[in-house]
């Protein structure tokens, strides 16, 4: 049963041209995901109105490249589950 789950991941993994972009799509989306977690933070520290303004500035950026990169990985239809966290070919 191993080697046959092995066979199948591997012949999955040959199928799939678009793998590592697939796989760097998910890297990016992990990337945007903190950043966006660390805009909101530095909105929570804002202390005076150049700050806060810059904050809001940062945590919309951030929000509409998140949106944009899932909005990418949904038209390839990439499932964090099915590349095995980028390990293996999705689709």
């Amino acid at each position: 049963m191993d080697m046959l789950w092995r066979m199948f991941w591997r012949k999955r993994k040959m199928d799939d041209p678009l793998l590592k972009d697939k796989q760097a799509l998910l890297e990016e989306i992990r990337v945007a995901q903190i950043e966006w977690q660390h805009a909101l933070q530095r909105l929570d520290y804002a202390s005076d109105q150049d700050q806060i303004d810059y904050a809001i500035f940062a945590l919309e950026a951030a929000e509409k490249r998140y949106e944009m990169l899932l909005k990418c990985a949904k038209r390839m239809n990439v499932h964090a589950l099915h590349i095995g966290m980028g390990r293996a070919a999705g689709g």
